[in-house]
């Protein structure tokens, strides 16, 4: 599969600590705003089948809010128990004021 970059929303669309379910390459995603900083990552966290949509955003990191674990926004892993393995993380860009996503190139888990 060739790699494909996805556009997924206007690059001024989120404010800081927001998030946005996303769909891209047939995966579902979260695109995150971490202090003006643009990330996407897996929407499940990797410790329960459950959506990080419903946690929050902070210090650069995702909150499960069923457990309580963080993941690292940059790298994808877990920096507090109970989870203990990495959700993946996709390369970003911003071209023409819209947010891209290349769902092919995931990292982490």
């Amino acid at each position: 599969m060739a790699d494909q970059w996805t556009a997924i929303a206007d690059a001024d669309e989120l404010a800081p600590g927001q998030m946005k379910r996303v769909e891209a390459g047939g995966k579902r995603l979260l695109l995150c705003n971490a202090d003006g900083r643009l990330h996407v990552v897996d929407e499940m966290c990797s410790h329960e089948d459950y959506s990080l949509f419903l946690g929050c955003i902070q210090d650069g990191r995702i909150k499960c809010s069923l457990h309580g674990s963080y993941f690292d926004l940059e790298t994808g892993k877990p920096t507090t128990d109970p989870a203990n393995e990495p959700i993946c993380t996709y390369p970003v860009e911003i071209r023409d004021g819209k947010v891209y996503v290349l769902p092919t190139k995931a990292m982490g888990a």
